[in-house]
């Protein structure tokens, strides 16, 4: 017949813990065994060595290293490792009142939940385990287990080992859910700040496309006045030069006749009363060699002078000391000595063209 060793082997426990739990039951039952298996399963196993040198200090007292302990000496050895407990006490307590009394106590039973046990150990495992405190003898025999029964506790075992570790893992699968749960969420919130950021970008690159057609517009705007503007001027420069050859009178311009315009009302307002004081000089000075005409307006008591030094630093190409201008209608070249005299005084107030060269 296998022993209680070999039948917990059998059914898959670790060998450590299997010597561990008869260790702890003093070989008292494979019914015990199987308790404290299932209730230490994830408990870390003691060092045998260091459970052997405290019992031997603790029996010291009794026989020899070497010598078998019957019965009364594993009761008071289950004593003296409970001492100090109130259930083991009251074990302690039945068993004692049964030898007092000589009746034939061939187990021990808890008054709180009816188990029978076989010995003091067993009960007193059992007082640890459930906490009672109330025992007392009895003279039920516990008789051993058949095969039948065996088969039936080993079965129990599997059953509640299976539950147990069910139960761990839907607590752990609980806990995996809650974390997953956890880590998406901190993704999504990542994944929201990412799409306003997105969606941020997006409206700053349309807002700055948007600029760009605009300046590209105004871009576009400028080039084509500026060649509108540089059309007249040679369709202007061709009459004239054609004027000039048959003898003619050369056509106004279109400055010119805004600035006959101007000058012509400013006469008629002048023949009433008192010609109007005017205090600064509005010029358009068109360059020779073409381009965008420059438009300025200095004090009247501005010179000649300073005029070509304002032409000077628009346009770095033309040179300060021989630059000329001419006044188209009426038609006048300024010479280098008037360049030294007032706008006012040279007629050019309060507007004027010009053309430098």
């Amino acid at each position: 017949m296998p022993t209680d060793r070999e039948q917990l082997l059998d059914m898959g426990f670790e060998e450590a813990r299997v010597d561990w739990a008869l260790r702890a039951t003093k070989n008292s039952g494979l019914q015990s065994a199987m308790d404290h298996l299932i209730g230490h399963g994830d408990d870390p196993i003691p060092d045998p060595s260091a459970q052997s040198a405290s019992s031997g200090i603790g029996g010291g007292g009794g026989g020899g290293a070497g010598d078998p302990m019957d019965e009364d000496d594993e009761d008071a050895e289950a004593l003296r490792a409970a001492l100090g407990k109130q259930g083991g006490l009251a074990a302690a307590a039945a068993a004692a009142s049964a030898a007092a009394e000589g009746a034939d106590a061939k187990s021990i039973k808890c008054s709180q939940c009816d188990k029978i046990f076989k010995n003091t150990a067993l009960a007193n495992f059992h007082a640890e385990k459930s906490g009672h405190d109330q025992f007392e003898e009895s003279t039920e025999e516990i008789k051993p287990l058949t095969e039948e029964e065996k088969k039936a506790k080993l079965e129990e075992l599997r059953t509640k080992l299976a539950e147990k570790r069910a139960g761990k893992a839907k607590v752990e699968a609980e806990e995996h859910k809650a974390n997953e749960a956890i880590r998406r969420k901190g993704g999504k919130d990542i994944g929201v700040l990412r799409e306003e950021m997105k969606v941020k970008e997006s409206i700053k690159a349309a807002e700055q496309a948007r600029k760009d057609k605009l300046d590209d517009a105004k871009a576009k705007a400028a080039i084509k006045a500026q060649i509108e503007a540089d059309k007249r001027e040679r369709a202007e420069k061709i009459a004239r030069e054609k004027a000039l050859r048959e003898g003619k009178a050369p056509p106004p311009t279109a400055a010119s006749t805004s600035t006959t315009t101007t000058a012509t009302t400013s006469s008629s307002a002048g023949g009433e009363g008192t010609q109007r004081e005017h205090k600064d000089a509005r010029l358009q000075i068109r360059l020779s060699g073409g381009g965008q005409p420059i438009v300025v307006t200095l004090p009247s008591e501005s010179t000649l002078q300073d005029v070509a030094e304002h032409v000077v630093s628009q346009s770095p190409a033309v040179d300060p000391s021989v630059v000329t201008f001419t006044r188209q209608f009426p038609r006048k070249l300024f010479a280098r000595s008037e360049f030294s005299q007032s706008l006012k005084d040279l007629g050019l107030v309060p507007s004027a063209v010009l053309i430098a060269s």
